[in-house]
């Protein structure tokens, strides 16, 4: 039995770089939402449960910005991989702990890469928790 895609949401309020992402994503066998701003992002979170991993950038159009939105993951979710992306330097301290930063412009091989990572540290706190 062939297993479902793993569903990462991506947030990124430049539809070029975000489509671009998405594409990368697509073509390496996840599937992806999008969301072009945190707000959006949030709304998709209540709704799904799902949601295997975010890659967000940080500068985000609105009151919240990516930072606010992995705090906020991080805080509901051991299980929910976070990517966060910025075109500036940030405050790794700003993250949450288990948050990987990718600074931009990044490969498509390391987006897929850490992607892949945050997915599989959320897999091990699935395991923790069920044992």
């Amino acid at each position: 039995m062939k297993r479902p895609a793993r569903i990462v949401l991506v947030v990124e309020d430049e539809p070029f770089i975000r489509l671009s992402l998405a594409d990368i994503l697509e073509d390496a066998g996840y599937a992806v939402i999008e969301a072009g701003s945190v707000l959006e992002a949030v709304g998709v979170l209540g709704l799904r449960s799902d949601i295997d991993a975010i890659f967000t950038d940080v500068d985000m159009p609105g009151g919240l910005d990516g930072i606010d939105l992995a705090r906020m993951v991080a805080s509901v979710s051991a299980s929910i991989g976070i990517v966060v992306t910025s075109g500036r330097a940030i405050d790794p301290k700003a993250l949450p702990e288990r948050a990987l930063f990718v600074p931009k412009p990044y490969s498509e091989a390391h987006a897929l890469r850490v992607v892949n990572d945050v997915i599989e540290q959320g897999d091990r706190a699935i395991a923790r928790a069920a044992s």
